[in-house]
């Protein structure tokens, strides 16, 4: 059993020992209620404290019995909870640390619930696509006001314990427990031993609703911050049950809830999402207690946008970095910018000024490699051009201490022919940040042929110590992102080389769940960039077929906002995007050099060309191994490129629509003489896991 009992001075104490959160496991559940009826059967008994081993209290379900027989095996959590009601002693929780989810749950099924300050309370089952299942939804109205509880529900944020107990009214924690959290507890226990009736939060009314419309503007507003999601929804849904309803018919309501949308796509992308991001980390080959080197000091080299948002991510995480750039006025603007960054945090209240201050104190500058010779890590972000980067890495190679790791932050270029321009290849590898570095979460990380185990498993510490998502990639050109984003623009391209309009392609994707649609983004980040990358195809990859709609947009100089002109035209000072009539001439003129006469297309076929020319891609990245495995591809569009949460990446995507229904689509997009139709032949990954009846993820429909 994963847990523990032991009885003193007429206490028995039940404590929750399932590490590393104490999740609700089956073998825990049963611990509880045996614990609990050997407590009821021992006369010396006077009344139960129920705590949590270690750190905290209760982390909720125990995520590694997620889709297991053994999360819904007896006894469940309701059942948990009856027999807690039910006893004739009482119960009190005695809470720290965290109490999420189900263990929330199962703290308001106790009589009494004692908390030390600094607890973080909250109910994270909508960021996984459901809604609290054990009676919550139900339970907690009846101890706060039901706009709090609304606000915890759909938001899943954590509220520190000290909010908590000063809301006027509350019901949920009796005693605020300032010292020994178990010598506390046993000794409110004694005080309420003799106490009857025993309190059950059951046969409390739910608070008054002074506002009758709460629910409605909870519903309007979860529909624009929250868009596309149903678990918010349904969060309030199952909220508004308990102020129209007894208790038990309010839990079995909740309960048809959780159920009805446990089964749906939603619930299964959140959770291969939320299981992605953990797996994520692990590489086959590289064992967990690989040894790591130790990073206590960074060097940047180029104070740009890249450097300077790559240097803020380790100043908040606390580490030093020396910031290298040739000129003065480079460091100076570079400086400038991050200054800017952090006082404009500390203007909205989201950094303390000492914060601020500690931060900058991390930063050196300098304008001599001599002055990072003795980093411990290194991370270029200088011009991408393989020559250039090249030239860095051989002064790298002269002046760094032995076992430095060298770090390119480049975003196609090769990173084998990259390391073999030292001595140490073992020592380089990809770090590319997405922009801006100091917000954007996804770090790919990129192995050569010749990267280290070691300085593969440090990169990873290092990423999890600036909280990124790490995802490792192999080396090709693009590596797993930027590769299929190539094609999604392609197609992008495509499509208004053929009829559709710049603004509908941005429309139908963004309607599907991405934060932007192709173009817009094209615009933000730069059309030259692009231009650059497929002037080297012509001469490395000639074979390649490109629509010239993009090419000619860029040979009018419309690189996008950062010259006020792109896809679309821009006023200044403003970043909304403004039709553009020239644009849309450069297209007809394309159309008609091309003989194209242009068609309607769907909203539908733009959506499947879009999204399966990514998924195609990421299928051969798969077949190449170039990625670990397809939850990991997924984690580099949910995290780097505002791939709708919803759908939980590209690969997921193609399983819920069902392998075979890909393939067929594919043949059918390869049928179309304007389009790339070589490029539309299934992978054969894909055809081999739909005649097989599997999946990329291994998640089912």
């Amino acid at each position: 059993m994963s847990t523990t009992y032991s009885v003193n001075d007429g206490v028995a104490v039940i404590a929750l020992a399932n590490p590393p959160v104490n999740g609700l496991g089956q073998s825990t559940r049963a611990g509880i209620v045996d614990s609990l009826n050997q407590a009821l059967a021992d006369d010396s008994v006077q009344s139960i404290v129920l705590m949590g081993s270690g750190k905290v209290f209760c982390g909720g379900a125990d995520i590694r019995e997620f889709n297991t027989p053994a999360a819904f095996a007896s006894p469940g959590l309701h059942a948990v909870i009856q027999a807690i009601e039910a006893s004739t002693k009482p119960v009190v929780a005695a809470i720290h640390g965290v109490v999420m989810g189900g263990g929330l749950e199962l703290a308001l099924g106790c009589h009494y619930r004692v908390v030390v300050p600094g607890v973080q309370v909250s109910f994270p089952e909508v960021n996984i696509g459901l809604i609290p299942g054990g009676g919550g939804t139900q339970r907690m109205p009846r101890v706060i006001p039901v706009d709090m509880t609304l606000q915890m529900v759909t938001s899943g944020a954590s509220v520190p314990s000290e909010k908590l107990i000063k809301v006027p009214g509350q019901k949920l924690f009796d005693r605020l427990i300032d010292g020994d959290l178990l010598a506390g507890a046993m000794a409110f226990a004694k005080e309420v031993a003799a106490v009857r009736p025993m309190p059950l939060i059951r046969d409390l009314p739910v608070q008054p609703v002074a506002d009758a419309g709460l629910f409605n503007q909870f519903r309007a507003d979860m529909t624009k911050a929250r868009k596309g999601m149903v678990s918010p929804q349904r969060c309030i849904d199952a909220v508004e049950v308990a102020t129209q309803m007894g208790i038990d018919a309010g839990i079995d309501r909740e309960l048809a809830i959780f159920k009805d949308i446990m089964v749906g796509a939603q619930a299964k992308a959140m959770q291969h999402a939320f299981f992605g991001e953990r797996a994520a980390s692990k590489i086959p080959d590289v064992p967990d207690n690989t040894p790591v080197r130790d990073i206590k000091q960074v060097a940047v080299i180029g104070a740009g946008t890249m450097g300077g948002g790559i240097t803020m991510c380790f100043l908040n995480a606390g580490i030093p970095v020396t910031l290298l750039e040739m000129k003065p006025d480079a460091i100076d603007r570079g400086v400038g910018v991050i200054r800017k960054n952090y006082e404009a945090q500390v203007a909205k209240g989201k950094l303390a000024q000492d914060k601020y201050e500690q931060r900058m104190a991390l930063l050196k500058t300098t304008l001599s490699y001599d002055d990072i010779a003795q980093a411990d890590m290194v991370i270029e972000a200088v011009f991408e051009d393989l020559g250039v980067k090249s030239q860095v890495f051989t002064k790298l190679d002269s002046i760094m201490k032995p076992g430095a790791i060298l770090a390119s932050n480049t975003s196609t270029l090769d990173v084998d022919q990259i390391a073999e321009v030292t001595k140490r290849p073992g020592d380089v590898v990809g770090l590319h940040f997405f922009s801006p570095a100091n917000v954007m979460r996804l770090l790919e990380v990129v192995r050569s042929k010749h990267t280290a185990k070691d300085v593969m498993a440090t990169v990873m510490q290092v990423a999890k110590k600036i909280k990124k998502v790490a995802v490792v990639s192999g080396v090709c050109d693009g590596f797993i992102g930027n590769r299929m984003f190539e094609q999604y623009t392609r197609q992008a391209f495509f499509l208004v080389q053929e009829g559709a309009t710049v603004q509908q392609v941005d429309k139908a994707a963004e309607a599907f769940g991405f934060a932007m649609g192709p173009f817009r983004v094209g615009d933000l980040a730069g059309n030259d960039i692009g231009f650059a990358i497929r002037q080297r195809r012509a001469i490395e990859k000639p074979n390649v077929i490109y629509s010239k709609v993009g090419d000619a947009i860029c040979e009018l100089g419309r690189y996008g906002q950062k010259v006020g002109k792109g896809w679309y035209d821009y006023e200044a000072g403003k970043r909304e995007p403004v039709p553009s009539a020239e644009v849309q001439a450069v297209i007809e003129t394309v159309r008609a050099n091309k003989g194209i006469t242009p068609r309607v297309i769907s909203d539908e076929e733009i959506v499947g060309r879009l999204v399966l020319a990514m998924v195609n891609e990421g299928a051969l990245i798969l077949e190449e191994g170039i990625a670990n495995k397809a939850s990991d591809i997924d984690m580099v569009y949910l995290t780097g490129y505002g791939f709708p949460l919803t759908w939980g990446g590209p690969m997921l995507y193609a399983d819920l629509m069902g392998l075979p229904k890909v393939v067929a689509q594919m043949k059918q997009f390869a049928t179309n003489p304007n389009d790339d139709q070589a490029f539309w032949q299934p992978a054969p990954l894909l055809v081999k896991l739909a005649e097989e009846g599997k999946t990329l993820t291994g998640v089912k429909q």
